[in-house]
């Protein structure tokens, strides 16, 4: 409680000098939520769907784009490294959510089980808004949506003058150097054309964790972001939009690797990404060719590391390649005013590139060695997919089908070729009641699936505190989502809850090779053995009060159970949530924000025997951040107080503690 009393003094302290309130601020705006190109608003929606905007992204301090979630309801972030962030979505993560950036699959065949890295390689900064589309997903985008998607919207080009250019630049700094980090963003508008683009540089140093935790070293990391999108308007009825994303991320250090494994180097040198891509949208008179949407698209990802132990010679060098075209066509159809149907294929090829080599530093000697994954695999992922839209009175139905079918090609110095052809059909069916235009009550049955892929069936190498080799036999996991909830939305409040249960099959797992042992490793393999279940509930609740000021609060628990092991699942995150407190009055907004989690004692063995958990599980943990910003014409500014309060703390699983008792500045300069 002493928590929320501070946050209390320190706001009515501000509310004593106001005069005159924002209106705009006392009344809570519809949330609308795009999927596959559908708008949806959130009131008739039968679905759970979280968002944040770029406005609260920038107020907040965010550093990263998976920490810009932390504190969004029913998202939990873990934390392998500074440079990581994986977020938890109905106790799944890794390569069991999918990431989807302006309507294009992210995930690729190298995405693995548990925590990674890749939602990092998104600049924030060129985000507009993050949807979370909870247990659902596999209609719309496809394989790896058993958790749900993180949906990602990147920015438009927002000015009403043409002819004239608009640019801004944006500089945050955080205390005891873990922070400086500079955006220049320029946009410019023509009759028929506009764009904008920028350049982001970053340079996170080593965190300094609360109470006794000190510098962690090494975790801090540079980056560098570049991005371009480019609308075109041929005539009323058609567009083009091209877009490049691009981030280059050095020397990032896996710090409990380093700390607890005797390891002298264990980072990723290098991590690249590059999204291009090209989009076709014609918007027509016929109710069946309502809108016709193409999207070609262009990924790179480069993954570099470097490992050596202490007092060892050699060197291990590893260096991934993953290259991926896609192609997406949807045909919307509105054959009534309550009915709107979506129509299309998706095609995605990756190409996986992996080499390794070791270097004996003693005789300067290099040997080539295998990749962590087969050399030159080719993974062909295409679906088919139809999608319903029905608004019958006071029912609000969602439904649809998709049809997936891959063709994978392995080739395998050591161990031959493969060639694997699984498929999955999967529906979904959600229901929305509306009572009257606040009260909603809402349920859905959704299937999920994940495929697969060259991470699954041909890693060799040591991952974690493993030894892992190949396994060619497997087949897609499966889910099915069963959950429940009613919302009320007014100008005033908004109030959601929901129950969820899903249950999980042909589970992919590592399962230990008895009696073998490589570098001090044990060996594992992959195998479709394990069934479980997740169920759960979350709460959320946003209440305008009295002179300007907003309450927001939210809570999740989850619990998992692996039911073939008869133990708990791994992972699984503890109760969390945040609540906060904001007061706005003309141009001063400040929020105050308590975020907390409970301890994670209930353990899967292999959560016990991961060093970043152990046998003792996770302490509890409550944070305290104040957030101050002031916007006016031509200036923003903000300033945060990170854990004022100096809390010790790790998010469950993750390899370095969170962020003590800092200050965040942030300037931001439109011209």
């Amino acid at each position: 409680m002493i928590r929320y009393f501070i946050c209390a003094l320190i706001l009515i302290s501000y509310k004593g000098s106001a005069q005159k309130i924002d209106s705009t601020y006392l009344t809570l705006d519809s949330v609308i939520v795009e999927s596959r190109n559908i708008k949806i608003n959130d009131v008739s929606n039968p679905f759970i769907v979280s968002s944040i905007s770029a406005k609260q992204i920038q107020q907040y301090g965010s550093r990263t784009t998976p920490e810009a979630l932390i504190g969004t309801s029913g998202v939990f972030l873990q934390k392998t490294n500074h440079g990581g962030g994986s977020a938890f979505i109905r106790g799944l993560t890794g390569n069991q959510t999918l990431l989807v950036v302006d309507g294009i699959r992210i995930n690729n065949a190298t995405f693995r089980y548990g925590p990674n890295q890749y939602l990092n390689t998104i600049d924030m900064f060129t985000l507009n808004k993050i949807h979370v589309l909870k247990g659902i997903g596999a209609i719309e985008y496809g394989s790896d949506a058993m958790g749900g998607v993180i949906q990602m919207e990147t920015k438009q080009n927002s000015q009403e003058h043409t002819g004239k250019l608009y640019a801004s630049n944006a500089s945050k700094f955080v205390s005891n150097q873990m922070e400086s980090t500079n955006r220049t963003e320029i946009q410019f508008a023509q009759n028929k054309w506009n764009f904008i683009g920028g350049i982001s540089f970053k340079n996170y140093g080593d965190i300094w964790g609360g109470e006794s935790i000190g510098k962690q070293k090494p975790t801090g990391y540079t980056e560098k972001n570049y991005d371009l999108k480019v609308k075109i308007n041929i005539n009323d009825r058609q567009e083009l939009t091209t877009s490049s994303q691009n981030t280059i991320q050095k020397n990032i250090p896996i710090y409990h690797k380093i700390v607890l494994e005797n390891y002298k180097t264990n980072q990723v040198d290098k991590q690249i990404h590059n999204l291009n891509y090209l989009k076709y949208k014609y918007t027509g008179k016929n109710k069946w060719l309502s809108s016709i949407i193409i999207n070609a698209s262009i990924q790179r990802s480069i993954e570099k590391r470097s490992l050596q132990k202490n007092n060892a010679v050699i060197v291990r060098n590893e260096n991934d390649t993953i290259h991926t075209t896609g192609v997406t066509a949807e045909i919307i159809s509105k054959p009534t005013s309550f009915w709107t149907i979506n129509t299309g294929f998706d095609y995605y090829k990756d190409r996986v590139n992996s080499i390794a080599n070791e270097l004996n530093i003693s005789t300067s000697t290099q040997i080539s060695k295998r990749g962590l994954y087969p050399n030159n695999s080719i993974y062909n992922n295409s679906s088919l997919f139809n999608i319903h839209y029905i608004s019958a009175g006071k029912f609000k139905i969602i439904t649809g089908i998709r049809y997936n079918f891959l063709n994978i090609r392995i080739t395998d110095t050591d161990l031959g070729n493969v060639v694997l052809k699984p498929s999955a059909l999967v529906t979904n069916f959600g229901l929305n009641y509306q009572f009257n235009n606040n009260n909603a009550l809402f349920g859905s049955l959704t299937n999920g699936y994940r495929a697969p892929n060259i991470d699954d069936l041909g890693t060799l190498g040591i991952i974690d505190f493993r030894y892992e080799i190949p396994s060619y036999n497997l087949k897609s996991e499966k889910s099915l989502n069963l959950e429940i909830g009613y919302k009320y939305n007014s100008r005033k409040s908004n109030f959601a809850i929901s129950a969820f249960n899903m249950k999980l099959k042909d589970i992919i797992v590592r399962v230990l090779v008895d009696g073998k042992v490589i570098n001090g490793y044990n060996v594992y393999n992959k195998k479709n053995i394990e069934s479980s279940y997740i169920k759960g509930a979350e709460l959320s609740y946003t209440q305008v009060l009295h002179s300007g000021f907003v309450l927001q609060t939210n809570a999740t628990y989850t619990y998992g159970q692996n039911i073939t092991k008869n133990e708990p699942m791994r992972r699984i995150p503890p109760f969390f949530g945040q609540t906060s407190l904001s007061w706005k009055h003309k141009n001063i907004t400040l929020a105050c924000r308590h975020q907390f989690a409970g301890q994670q004692t209930r353990l899967a063995k292999g959560d016990m025997d991961d060093n970043r958990i152990g046998m003792a599980g996770t302490p509890s943990w409550n944070t305290l951040n104040i957030d101050a910003s002031i916007q006016m014409k031509h200036l923003d500014v903000n300033i945060n107080f990170i854990n004022i309060l100096n809390e010790k703390y790790k998010t469950h699983g993750s390899g370095v503690f969170g962020m003590g008792r800092a200050v965040g500045f942030s300037i931001n300069w439109k011209l």
